[in-house]
């Protein structure tokens, strides 16, 4: 109770409390008890709901544009979108994935979906506490992406079931510029908009 009466006293309840003496509290007649909890806890759902909505736009059109970018490389080496998807369901299922059909390509899909949705979660948490990830989205969303690239090839590949991946400097300065253009951007600039 104590602890209640000091949160009234600082007026952290948003009541529009007004101090009228040393130390007496009172709420202007218009406001009512039970409208002053209904407007704080309508705060809380409304933060819940911005998040999901930010997490669910900026992994979906991350998740879009890279996916979209791996299918058109791997397309011009003559790769169809079928092994892409198989390749990155073939971190969890090993080589068998690719022995498997739509099943396991929408498995990779999946997998593919939940990476960009970890992502933007991870961003999206960060800026809460570094307001210059909204602030500066541009400047800090690429290299975000470039963060993403690193740690998808030198933390997930490595742990996962995944066959070891060849890198080229070509495939490297690709791979970083899809992941900087295609994740990064696109998740520094949806929880930005999201966030106005």
């Amino acid at each position: 109770m104590a602890r209640f009466r000091a949160l009234q006293r600082s007026c952290v309840f948003r009541a529009n409390c007004v101090l009228s003496g040393p130390n007496l509290l009172e709420r202007p007649p218009s406001l009512s008890y039970n409208r002053n909890v209904k407007a704080i806890s309508a705060e809380v759902p409304s933060a819940t709901s911005s998040a999901y909505r930010a997490i669910l736009l900026a992994g979906s059109v991350s998740g879009v544009l890279d996916i979209t970018a791996a299918f058109v490389t791997a397309g011009m080496r003559g790769i169809r979108p079928t092994r892409v998807l198989q390749y990155i369901a073939s971190g969890v299922l090993g080589p068998d994935a690719f022995n498997g059909g739509f099943p396991v390509a929408s498995l990779g899909m999946g997998l593919h979906f939940l990476i960009a949705f970890g992502a933007s979660a991870a961003y999206y948490a960060a800026s809460r506490k570094l307001g210059f990830l909204t602030g500066q989205a541009i400047a800090w969303g690429l290299p975000y992406g470039i963060a993403v690239y690193l740690f998808m090839n030198l933390v997930v590949l490595p742990l996962s079931a995944v066959s070891k991946p060849r890198y080229t400097v070509a495939s490297v300065v690709t791979g970083l510029f899809i992941h900087m253009l295609c994740i990064g951007l696109p998740i520094s600039m949806s929880i930005r908009w999201v966030s106005k």
